[in-house]
């Protein structure tokens, strides 16, 4: 029988906990509860390290970066997500639905959001100090001069700490991802788009970088609405499993369009699990059975319609055999 060895005692009902899967420098499981705070605990210690407020209800999601050890992302029931940086106070990024871009934009250099805000703050600095040069050379020499100055570094240092750290803003506090709650996350496997599932029934997916939402129209479907549900990903992160009710549909990730739809279960399905060693899908239900989903053989594949008919399978069936 297996023995418990470590015991974290959560103030609400636990939704979800993620592991980094890159991390090196820490052993850290991120854990979302009804309660409205996330809370981080450390495997080594068997203590709790850190608890990350911003949230407004309960934390239904969380989903480690897969470029950046130190990034996190929460997905609540108040329809927000937000980005952390752990080794920082506060949530530096909080996404909006109204901001979207169209398209899928070029490749670029690998950079972490940690980066990202590193150098809008940087930016943010150099104008700063043009400013105060600009002051000096119209106040000239004296006491007015170092009072205007002073005023000046204040008022723009308050403005570069807002663009550093938008999360703290009350302009961007209000943000929502979705209508209603987030109830599912997950990262592509080169750590540039994050895609999110709501309990208005919209999967949405988003450029990290910017922080923008990619307007791509993925087809039909219906989430459940009152609890977390565990999406999945192909090895290419070019196809996501989603589950929708009792059914498992497969979208393709940039152009939205519903490739299959996966039939076996007999109640509402909660997860799916991506093996990409095996290349099998699993997928969890209320009917209390675990499928395993995997591609057909070549020789299915290879079969003809009339070879197909002649074996009473239809033409159309799904490309995944359970």
């Amino acid at each position: 029988m297996a023995q418990v060895v470590m015991d974290f005692k959560m103030p609400g009902k636990v939704y979800g906990t993620a592991m980094s899967s890159v991390a090196k420098a820490h052993m850290l499981i991120a854990a979302g509860s009804a309660d409205v705070q996330v809370r981080l605990c450390d495997i080594a210690s068997g203590a709790f390290t850190h608890t990350l407020s911003g949230h407004r209800g309960g934390i239904m999601n969380v989903e480690w970066s897969t470029s950046s050890e130190w990034i996190l992302m929460t997905g609540g029931s108040d329809g927000a997500i937000r980005f952390w940086d752990i080794r920082r106070a506060g949530c530096f990024r909080i996404l909006d639905q109204s901001q979207s871009q169209f398209g899928r934009r070029p490749p670029f250099p690998e950079r972490t959001p940690t980066e990202v805000v590193t150098r809008t703050a940087a930016a943010g600095s150099s104008s700063v100090n043009k400013l105060i040069s600009k002051k000096k050379a119209t106040l000239g020499n004296g006491k007015k001069q170092s009072q205007a100055v002073c005023k000046l570094q204040n008022l723009t240092t308050s403005h570069t700490m807002h663009r550093s750290h938008p999360g703290t803003a009350s302009s961007y506090s209000r943000a929502t991802a979705h209508f209603g709650a987030v109830t599912g996350l997950r990262a592509t496997r080169d750590g540039l788009y994050l895609l999110s599932s709501g309990s208005d029934s919209r999967l949405r997916l988003w450029d990290i970088e910017s922080g923008c939402s990619i307007s791509v129209n993925f087809e039909a479907m219906r989430l459940q609405t009152n609890k977390a549900i565990q999406l999945a990903l192909s090895q290419d992160s070019s196809a996501v499993f989603i589950p929708s009710m009792s059914n498992v549909k497969v979208y393709d990730v940039l152009s939205g369009l519903n490739l299959q739809t996966f039939y076996g279960h007999y109640d509402m399905v909660n997860c799916c699990y991506f093996n990409m060693q095996d290349q099998e899908l699993y997928t969890g239900s209320n009917d209390r059975h675990i499928l395993v989903w995997s591609p057909p053989s070549s020789s299915f594949s290879d079969m003809d319609e009339e070879e197909r008919k002649r074996l009473n399978l239809k033409a159309d069936e799904d490309n995944w055999s359970q």
